[in-house]
């Protein structure tokens, strides 16, 4: 009994034993290296640049009012689509109190010049009924009478005027009476009814009512920066990609380059505009910020490899091709336009080529 498993023992070592000299001799043993391959396919290559923005109305008016005073009545609010001549606002003048002051002084002075000029008047008349004074004389005094009335009118509707923003004369108020001058949608009413605005003149631009912007016709404007604005000229094709839309892209012709760089965080960048093609289906929202792909070239449907496929020599440029199974020689290719993963293959290979990919499988 001993015996067998002294037997049972040796055996088991030299199995144990063996075990590890075939598993040494396996792993010593250079296994052979398997490359894999890819092929060329057919790609549209751009070559671009970017530029941040934002897509804003080409068409954008800030609504003020030509008096001053208190907002009495709003009738539009952010979003209505409005026509040129619609109302926007209504206006309560509030006079100034020496303009004020001195209309009614004027006034009571035109009246009593009216009243002096119709009391000469009279006897003037009564006088060239009886033949007394010349025709001239008469004439005179009618051009008074006349003119004193003319002063007091126009004094009423200075006062008037100070008052209510409105004369008699023209029977409806002017200039209190807020209406849009264009076409378009309501995009911002920054004031509220009871809110002071100040006219807009000469020396003051004015309290903005309403901002009203023709949404049909929205512009691209971004910068780039100086190393890439020598490549770009007015005409190019621009990408669009709007963070809040997502899955969507438009395109834009690029119609302005600033000629004027501006410095900003050390950098000098150039102001640029694109005219956005808009979509039937997209609302557009003025203010969305944008990133615009500049195409500075583009072949549509070429063949194309992986760019790190190529390898270079010189001046020149090949890939490894599959000849037999595993078996790879050097062929020189000519190239075209890059985007910086994909390359454009002129001459030197066809689709159907099999090109060494530089990776390995154990």
């Amino acid at each position: 009994m001993k015996t067998f498993f002294k037997i049972l023992i040796g055996v088991i070592v030299l199995a144990i034993f063996g075990g590890t000299l075939y598993y040494l001799y396996d792993k010593s043993q250079t296994k052979p290296v398997v490359y894999t391959t890819a092929s060329p396919f057919y790609e549209t290559i751009i070559k671009k640049t970017v530029a941040t923005g934002s897509i804003v109305p080409r068409k954008e008016i800030a609504i003020k009012p030509v008096v001053s005073g208190i907002i009495d009545a709003l009738y539009v609010e952010a979003g209505d689509y409005v026509k040129e001549g619609d109302l926007i606002a209504k206006v309560r003048i509030i006079p100034n109190m020496l303009n004020l002051n001195n209309a009614e002084s004027r006034l009571e002075q035109a009246k009593i010049s009216l009243s002096n000029a119709q009391a000469n008047f009279k006897r003037q008349k009564e006088l060239f009924d009886k033949n007394v004074i010349a025709a001239s004389e008469f004439e005179n005094a009618e051009v008074a009478y006349r003119q004193a009335k003319q002063e007091v009118e126009a004094s009423e509707n200075n006062l008037q005027l100070i008052k209510e923003g409105q004369t008699k004369s023209t029977g409806q108020t002017t200039n209190t009476l807020i209406r849009s001058t264009i076409d378009g949608m309501v995009l911002d009413v920054p004031v509220e009814e009871g809110n002071s605005v100040i006219e807009s003149n000469t020396f003051n631009e004015g309290t903005t009512i309403a901002n009203v912007a023709d949404m049909g016709e929205m512009v691209f404007e971004g910068k780039v920066d100086e190393t890439e604005v020598g490549k770009i000229k007015e005409g190019m094709e621009l990408i669009l990609t709007i963070g809040a839309i997502e899955e969507e892209s438009f395109t834009a012709i690029l119609e302005h380059i600033s000629p004027k760089g501006v410095e900003e965080n050390g950098a000098i960048q150039f102001e640029i505009k694109a005219a956005v093609k808009l979509k039937d289906n997209q609302f557009v929202r003025a203010g969305y910020s944008a990133n615009a792909d500049i195409v500075l070239q583009r072949v549509d449907s070429v063949l194309a490899v992986q760019e790190s496929l190529i390898k270079f020599e010189n001046d020149s440029v090949y890939v490894e091709i599959e000849t037999e199974p595993q078996i790879f020689e050097k062929r020189f290719i000519k190239t075209g336009l890059s985007d910086g993963i994909n390359i454009q293959v002129l001459e030197g290979l066809d689709k159907d080529t099999k090109i060494k990919s530089g990776t390995v499988q154990e």
